[in-house]
């Protein structure tokens, strides 16, 4: 992977996080809704693969990638707070 596939990870993640944290505020604070656009990045690319849909993983920013993964992003979310209203 290359600097400039990591920085759109990175620039993924922060505008997934970003908007997912307009939908569903999460309380993770700028740095955690960045790291929460990323994995939830990596969950949307992984589930939307396995539906077959692709999104994240297209290789570039486009409004599926940042479709997919601010759906990942709220998923996670979701998981979060449920784990830890469990808790």
């Amino acid at each position: 992977m290359d600097l400039t596939s990591i920085l759109i990870w990175i620039v993924l993640g922060a505008v997934a996080g970003f908007l997912a944290n307009m939908i569903k505020p999460n309380g993770f604070g700028t740095a955690g809704t960045i790291l929460s656009g990323i994995v939830g990045s990596f969950l949307g690319g992984y589930l939307g693969n396995m539906l077959g849909i692709g999104g994240a993983t297209t290789g570039g920013l486009s409004i599926a990638s940042i479709a997919t993964a601010v759906i990942g992003a709220l998923i996670f979310s979701f998981l979060l707070g449920f784990i830890k209203s469990k808790s």
